[in-house]
Formats: structure tokens, C-alpha cells, sequence
């Protein structure tokens, strides 16, 4: 039995967070001793948490301030891992443990194309975390990108070595989403005929919903068709005004971040990401793996993956409302290709768990003894 700790901001609802999280659980099923260690223990995944995962609130609001309450964790608790995700905290989680002179492994994971991870910040904020980047990120012991893009950008933009460098997909594909999927929704839009598109993520510059609302606004005058975004962010206010210009507001639903978008995604008629950045979008997948037709613009990187070129759905280019116009009328009228069991299997949970535990040289527990290490 290992000891593992995952260290994250917070449980905020995203989907790095989400990520780690199931990884969180996975472990633990697996019979390790799992901390779960958190700059501030709060958001909405919280609550989501077994026993069998241990929380620890380092209590402090910015990332980096929890630099010394987490090389106090190491130097004390002394795990035989600590991975991380997002940024700030990947840059954290090694300078802590160098700084803790602990012969804890650490491993990062990075979810998004570094060249596009700072997009949101200001130019002189940007510059600071892409040179933090590239000071702490090869000093890691093994780095997991998320996918074949993420890992060719890290290698141009920040010198880390390809052989420390593991492709290992997201653990998006649970019993959980499919359980929550069947759960009934009492959105009335979901009981007509009307068609109901899609999308769900971050209200941010990012996710690009200014060109999902113009072409929808265009979809709309030629059809009825009704549009729900699930997510919250700074972006609110903006896309509200361009609803309310282009007089889509009567059709158009943002109720913010929902506990449960599984329910939303197994009934919609189509699914839609507007991205121009991405790492490996796990909403997509889970909406394509519930039988959901989808629409994803050909961002760096992730949806061309998934998508095994346009197999299994639309790639569209990057702020293109013409394009993504022609795409959603075309996948509310054709039929639609069903996954292959192979694509499935490669972003179940159990599968991904298995090859983080691998990567990481963390030995297996005896089944036996996994199946009473939480009893």
C-alpha cells in the first residue's frame, strides 16, 4: 500500500478538478492511503468525496501561499507521490517538495497546451507564470499531458524532455456519469420536439461562446432550435449583452454551474464546442460516449483526437460562425455514428487509473487486500 497525495487549488468546478478527483477516488479503490490536499477546501466537488479520501485544508487563498504549508505536509507526512494539476500549483508542488528535501516522487499534469494556458492572464502575468513554467516543470519527476498536442507543445515551449513525458488520457468515463446521465430533468425545453443544443464549460475567454451564440443566432432564423450553456464565469455579463443584441434571449439558457450536466448531455440533440484552446476536453467525450451527435472546432488540442479526425463528428476551424452554422444543421438532420467500443474503453476510469498507478511506479495491492483497505 502507497501513500498518495493529489494537491489542487481547490475543488472548484472544472474539469481538472473533476479529473483529479475520480483519479482521488481510483486510487483509494485501489487499497492506497490517499490525502487529497487542498490550497483552500472549498467548491463543489466537495461534497462528491468518499470517506476513503482524505481531505487536508492548507487554509490560504492563493496558490502560491500554500508553498509553505505543503512542504510542512511533505516534510511531515513524507507520501511516496504528489501530483498535481493546473499551473500554478504544478509550479508549487515541486518547488515545495525541493524546498522539503523529500524523497517524495513528484508528478505534474498538464491539461491544456502551455502555449495557450496563459491566454486568460495579462501579458506581464503571462510572462511571469510561462518563466515559472519552464524553471520548475522539468525538475518534475514524470509530467502527464493529457494528450499527443499538450505533450508536443510542452516539449517546444518549455525545453522539458520528451521521455519524461507520459500521454495518459483523462478517467472521464465512470459508473458516476452514467448513473447521473439516467437521472430525470425537469428543464421543460427537454420535452419537446424543438431541438436543444448544447455546450457546457467555463465562462471564459477560452471556451469562445460569442461564436456559438452568433451561430446560433443564424441556426435560429432559419429553424426553431433552443440553446442551454452550462458553466460560470467572468464572461456573464458580456455574453448576456451579445444574447440581447442579436435577440436570441428568448431561446437561450445559462443557468450556471449544475451539479448533474450528465442528465442535460443524454438528452440534448447535439452537443457543441466553441474552443480555441483546449487540452482534452472531457465534456465532449462524455457527451459523445452518452450518444450525443457533436460539432468541436479544431482547437490545439484535444477535440481532433477525440474526434479521430471527423470520424466521430464535425471539426470546424476556430471562430468560424459560417462554418459551425452549416456544421449544427447538418448534425440536427443526419444520422449519427455510434463509438466504438475501443474509443470507450480508452477513457474509462478503471483504465486511466491503471496507467497513472504505472507511470508513477506505484506498486499493486492485492486485490484482497485493496477490496478491505477501506472496510
Amino acid at each position: 500500500m502507497a501513500r498518495l497525495a493529489l494537491f489542487l487549488p481547490s475543488l472548484a468546478g472544472g474539469g481538472a478538478e473533476r479529473v483529479l478527483v475520480d483519479l482521488a477516488e481510483g486510487f483509494a479503490r485501489r487499497g492506497h492511503r490517499v490525502d487529497l490536499v487542498l490550497a483552500a477546501a472549498e467548491g463543489p466537488y466537495l461534497k462528491t468525496l468518499s470517506e476513503a479520501v482524505n481531505v487536508i485544508d492548507l487554509g490560504v487563498r492563493r496558490t502560491l501561499s500554500a508553498t509553505p504549508k505543503l512542504r510542512a505536509y511533505l516534510t511531515k507526512t513524507k507520501p511516496d507521490a504528489l501530483l498535481s494539476t493546473l499551473e500554478h500549483a504544478n509550479v508549487v508542488a515541486v518547488l515545495a517538495n525541493k524546498l522539503a528535501g523529500s524523497a517524495t516522487k513528484v508528478f505534474i499534469r498538464e491539461a491544456i497546451s502551455t502555449s495557450n494556458s496563459t491566454m486568460d492572464l495579462g501579458k506581464a502575468k503571462a510572462f511571469v507564470a510561462m518563466s515559472l513554467m519552464r524553471l520548475f516543470y522539468p525538475r518534475a519527476d514524470g509530467i502527464v499531458a493529457v494528450s499527443e498536442g499538450v505533450q508536443e507543445d510542452m516539449v517546444k515551449t518549455l525545453g522539458v524532455k520528451p521521455e519524461k513525458i507520459e500521454m495518459i488520457l483523462n478517467p472521464v468515463l465512470t459508473e458516476r456519469v452514467f448513473k447521473l446521465a439516467d437521472e430525470p430533468l425537469d428543464h421543460p425545453w427537454f420535452q419537446t420536439e424543438i431541438p436543444v443544443l448544447l455546450s457546457v464549460g467555463r465562462l471564459t475567454y477560452q471556451k469562445d461562446f460569442p461564436t456559438l451564440l452568433k451561430a446560433f443566432a443564424r441556426l435560429r432564423a432559419k429553424r426553431q432550435v433552443r440553446l442551454v450553456i452550462l458553466g460560470e464565469g467572468e464572461e456573464r455579463d458580456k455574453l448576456e449583452q451579445i444574447a440581447s443584441d442579436l435577440e436570441i434571449t428568448a431561446d437561450l439558457d445559462m443557468p450556471g454551474f449544475v451539479d448533474n450536466p450528465f442528465k442535460y448531455m443524454a438528452r440534448a440533440s447535439a452537443y457543441v464546442l466553441s474552443s480555441i484552446a483546449e487540452g482534452l476536453p472531457n465534456a465532449l467525450i462524455q457527451a459523445m460516449a452518452l450518444g450525443r451527435p457533436v460539432v468541436a472546432t479544431d482547437c490545439p488540442s484535444g477535440p481532433r483526437e477525440i474526434l479521430e479526425g471527423g470520424r466521430y463528428g464535425k471539426l470546424i476551424p476556430m471562430g468560424d460562425v459560417e462554418a459551425m452554422t452549416k456544421a449544427l444543421t447538418q448534425v440536427l438532420s443526419e444520422p449519427h455514428k455510434a463509438m466504438s467500443d475501443d474509443w470507450v474503453r480508452r477513457y474509462e476510469a478503471e483504465t486511466v487509473i491503471s496507467q497513472y498507478l504505472e507511470f508513477m511506479a506505484v506498486t499493486p495491492v492485492p486485490e484482497k487486500q485493496a477490496l478491505g483497505a477501506h472496510s
